[in-house]
């Protein structure tokens, strides 16, 4: 279980003091989340849990959250965001979890576009944000992450394989400094989208943090599925890939590696 008080201590001064809501058990955070935030729960209220029942990835995959192993954490974002910029969340949210990692473990993440957190060729974690816009702004985003910290066995039918932070860091990592560094990150990160410099530069700070954007041979999965080679992310942070047809414009789903063959 989780240091409260250490946590309440560590979040001084924070836009989160005083607005942790831990569940020992929950379904997911992130709807208990967005529950809260059509209730009119504040901005930086944070929801996390030492396990789910029912935790969600994109497109709906299921998230293994077993109790004691990882961190499971939703933020809930109000911020007079552009409904131009709102896409840039899961970005933000993925610089703010590889540096809340390096902090916590010294671990190098690779970031898949646009919401997987990868060591090495594994994934360790993953981004869901989930929000409502009213007119052309951002009502509010529920930022959740959740990423694998002390699991030491997997599933065997993922599609990509996984691992935890203690495995490549051979040692047992803090789910408590993780959390915090992953709060002070993401608030960092999330605020600066409403910077013209910051959004202008977001695009190139992903790309250098990933191995996967640019000269990969990847397949796309969602509504705009291909297969190609990545070239890099436009300056509104969309994926670009080369196919056989020629260049495709990603705005949303996902990419793996290609299969050989």
């Amino acid at each position: 279980m989780y240091d409260l008080a250490a946590l309440e201590a560590a979040l001084a001064g924070t836009v989160f003091a005083g607005k942790l809501h831990f569940y020992p058990l929950t379904g997911s955070t992130n709807t208990d989340a967005l529950e809260a935030a059509r209730a009119g729960a504040p901005h930086g209220s944070v929801f996390f849990a030492d396990a789910q029942s029912a935790g969600r990835g994109r497109g709906d995959h299921r998230w293994e959250s077993n109790a004691g192993q990882g961190l499971y954490v939703s933020v809930l974002l109000r911020l007079p965001l552009a409904a131009e910029r709102v896409h840039l969340l899961p970005l933000a949210a993925g610089l703010a979890a590889a540096e809340a990692i390096g902090a916590a473990s010294g671990l190098t993440t690779d970031l898949r576009w646009p919401n997987d957190l990868l060591l090495g060729v594994r994934k360790a974690g993953g981004i869901l944000v989930e929000s409502k816009l009213e007119a052309d702004r951002l009502a509010f985003a529920v930022a959740g992450i959740g990423i694998n910290v002390h699991q030491r066995s997997f599933a065997a039918d993922l599609d990509t394989p996984a691992t935890s932070l203690d495995l490549v860091a051979g040692r047992t990592v803090s789910r408590e400094a993780l959390l915090v560094a992953l709060l002070k990150s993401l608030e960092r990160e999330a605020t600066a989208l409403l910077e013209s410099s910051a959004v202008s530069t977001l695009p190139a700070r992903v790309a250098a943090a990933s191995t996967w954007v640019r000269g990969r041979q990847v397949e796309v999965h969602g509504p705009q599925a291909c297969a190609g080679v990545t070239a890099g992310l436009d300056e509104h942070g969309f994926l670009l890939v080369k196919t056989a047809h020629g260049c495709v414009t990603v705005r949303t789903g996902g990419m793996r590696a290609a299969k050989a063959g």
